[in-house]
């Protein structure tokens, strides 16, 4: 891959993008963390598919022991599909914080560590909140990179055009789930961890 991240552009499927941000409004007042799961593109090798994703964590994000425990249970079950993990994302506990936190960086690295290319994900809560007002076509989400030192930036103005969203009315649909609650029926790591037979797949969410 030459010249790094900076040049990657990055796919998300609708159902990754609205699980992510549905999770962050189930705890509205919590910081929550999830994993985007996808791979290298076959068609084109400066494209990373984000096809899913996988709500984790609303306490506590910080503790390695469950974090570990997940990323390999998540690795296991999509390596049968030629999926692996690909990326993180991250929501800020309070809406006006749009800053990289320790925690976000350390898990990022970690991830990245397996598959450089990897971004973070920030919930964008000013442009979240903006969604029902508008018919803004971009993602509630600002792209964060690896540059050449190593350290995480925000990708500029022109990160619009690096973060993609594969179905164009992801918006709008995801504007309906919330105007409908379906926040409500999102389950994470967290929850599995507590209750078993709560599945973090969410398989009937989109139902």
């Amino acid at each position: 891959m030459g010249g790094g991240n900076g040049e990657l552009k990055y796919e998300i499927s609708q159902n990754a993008y609205i699980k992510l941000v549905l999770h962050s409004l189930r705890h509205k007042t919590a910081a929550v963390n999830g994993v985007l799961v996808g791979r290298i593109s076959s068609k084109d090798e400066g494209i990373v598919e984000i096809s899913d994703s996988v709500p984790l964590f609303h306490s506590n994000l910080s503790l390695l022991p469950p974090l570990e425990i997940s990323l390999v249970m998540i690795e296991e079950h999509y390596v049968a599909q030629g999926l692996s993990i690909v990326g993180y994302f991250h929501a800020n506990e309070r809406f006006d914080d749009v800053e990289l936190s320790g925690v976000a960086k350390n898990i990022g690295d970690h991830i990245s560590r397996y598959f450089p290319q990897a971004p973070i994900l920030l919930l964008d809560n000013k442009k979240l909140g903006a969604l029902s007002k508008g018919k803004d076509r971009s993602p509630v989400m600002q792209l964060c990179v690896k540059d050449a030192s190593k350290n995480w930036r925000v990708v500029g103005t022109d990160g619009g055009s690096k973060l993609l969203l594969k179905e164009p009315s992801a918006n709008v649909v995801l504007s309906d789930y919330i105007s409908s609650e379906k926040w409500k029926d999102v389950t994470d790591f967290d929850d599995h961890l507590d209750d078993v037979t709560k599945d973090w797949l969410n398989p009937g969410l989109f139902n």
